[in-house]
């Protein structure tokens, strides 16, 4: 009896509908890792940090590489809705992709074997957590949350989209309006955060009017 063709695909999943955005502050060499992975798809990068700081990508690699220059270039104004704290610049990989599907990931996330040193999955769970910053001194920074909670939770619980709201735009200005109205009196940042989210839809639509070509605005660089 012939054995079977093995049915692995010639082309990978998704190949033609899937960018993987990923923020940085660093070279890239992670990469290598999972390159297996990672080579078939297009890679949207955005730069953390210091835009002047060269960022090295592993030969091979299709990508757009973006940092705050080409941002602000990019979105003028309208720049200040992308965030760079946390690595949440990766929004602006969100913004200037025009594939269906995005898979997102932080540039210290490596391959490694699990706590038996076998590099497959044995159905038991396994992490190597190895933070770059202090989670002492983030607790400090980031405990405001835990009394903004208070009012976020039951925000959340109770936040209903009228049925005016039939687009993703129209339900987030919608809760750019709610935020306002219930979360202002909490802490000034959220009357900021209202007015944020407001930018990001017209930044969005600038980006992505209907019928709109799929070419993307031109990065700091660009390989394959």
């Amino acid at each position: 009896m012939a054995k079977e063709s093995s049915s692995v695909p010639s082309t990978p999943l998704l190949k033609a509908e899937l960018d993987i955005v990923i923020p940085t502050i660093r070279n890239l060499d992670f990469l290598e890792m999972w390159r297996p992975f990672f080579q078939p798809y297009h890679l949207v990068i955005v730069q953390d940090g210091d835009p002047s700081k060269p960022i090295k990508v592993p030969e091979g690699f299709d990508y757009e590489l973006y940092n705050r220059n080409d941002i602000n270039r990019i979105l003028g104004p309208k720049a200040s809705c992308i965030s760079f704290k946390d690595s949440t610049c990766r929004c602006f990989g969100y913004m200037i992709s025009k594939k269906k599907y995005i898979y997102t990931i932080d540039d210290d996330c490596f391959v490694i074997c699990d706590h038996l040193g076998l590099g497959v999955e044995t159905g038991l769970p396994y992490i190597w957590h190895s933070k770059a910053s202090n989670p002492f001194v983030n607790l400090k920074k980031e405990n405001n949350g835990i009394f903004w909670q208070e009012e976020l939770i039951p925000f959340f619980q109770t936040a209903v989209l009228p049925k005016e709201c039939t687009t993703v735009q129209k339900c987030y200005i919608e809760q750019s309006k709610q935020v306002r109205d219930k979360l202002s009196k909490t802490d000034p940042y959220f009357t900021k955060l209202a007015d944020t989210m407001v930018t990001w839809i017209e930044a969005w639509d600038d980006l992505n009017p209907p019928n709109a070509s799929s070419k993307l605005p031109d990065g700091q660089a660009k390989a394959k």
